[in-house]
């Protein structure tokens, strides 16, 4: 059964889809079977891996209501072991549809489970917001990974985040566990970068990454590209990163 990992925080701009769609790309050149499903109605997880919503006729809006279709919105990629479920704007309707239905937290988990033995990973993109949408990634999951950038408002947004993570424990899935927290965009000739990262090992010492993702120019340039740090360039400092990450996630591994 796949380890299924939500990555989610509230606040945008903290890289959030850049880390799903690097950790995806990254396990799957670890050659382990991996799916990223985009909960995003951006779609940027989607168009970052070359698949644009204008040209998939099915995404995980046309499949929330009908889980046992959900193989057929699965789209291949250009990397080898990696499939995504790709998102559309119509998925802003899912808020305001959900609300009024049973059981409202747990479509997207259905969605998931029909595919789960397929894989090994499934890494679920949030939407910058704490929405239906967002609970539902929440519910789908088994452990949250947390990306956060060294900014000064980064341990406001995630104290938020991580009451939300309890509230979401207590009530709706208790088997929800924190993977950790990820710092991004990381300058260690900033005063304040490196403030912030000391003050988040001091309130989350056994949660934080060893890996921090640096500020790097190619992996801004990839999405621009449809492709991920590592199909752009290799060699460069995001991209090491990211292999790090993803060698991390492994060794965290709770089943293991």
């Amino acid at each position: 059964m796949a380890r299924i990992i939500v990555v989610a925080n509230q606040k945008g701009g903290v890289g959030k889809t850049t880390t799903s769609v690097n950790l995806a790309a990254s396990l799957a050149v670890m050659e382990k079977k991996t799916l990223l499903v985009d909960c995003d109605p951006q779609a940027n997880a989607s168009s970052g891996l070359g698949l644009y919503p204008e040209k998939c006729r099915d995404n995980l809006y046309t499949v929330l209501y009908e889980p046992p279709s959900a193989a057929r919105a699965v789209q291949g990629t250009e990397i080898p072991f990696l499939d995504v479920l790709p998102s559309s704007t119509d998925l802003v309707a899912a808020d305001i549809e959900l609300v009024g239905r049973p059981g409202r937290e747990f479509y997207i988990r259905e969605v998931v489970r029909t595919l789960a033995e397929n894989y090994e990973y499934i890494l679920l993109d949030c939407p910058p917001s704490l929405g239906l949408v967002t609970l539902n990634a929440l519910c789908a999951a088994s452990e949250l990974l947390v990306p956060l950038q060294c900014e000064y408002y980064a341990l406001e947004g995630i104290a938020q985040l991580l009451r939300t993570y309890e509230l979401v424990r207590k009530r709706f899935n208790p088997h929800l566990g924190i993977l950790g927290v990820l710092l991004t965009m990381y300058d260690g000739r900033n005063k304040l970068n490196r403030h912030v990262k000391r003050e988040i090992w001091k309130c989350f010492p056994r949660l934080v990454f060893d890996v921090m993702i640096p500020r790097n120019v190619r992996l801004s340039e990839a999405p621009s590209y449809g492709k991920p740090v590592l199909a752009h360039d290799i060699k460069s400092r995001g991209s090491e990163a990211y292999l790090s990450l993803a060698q991390q996630v492994v060794r965290r591994d709770p089943g293991a």
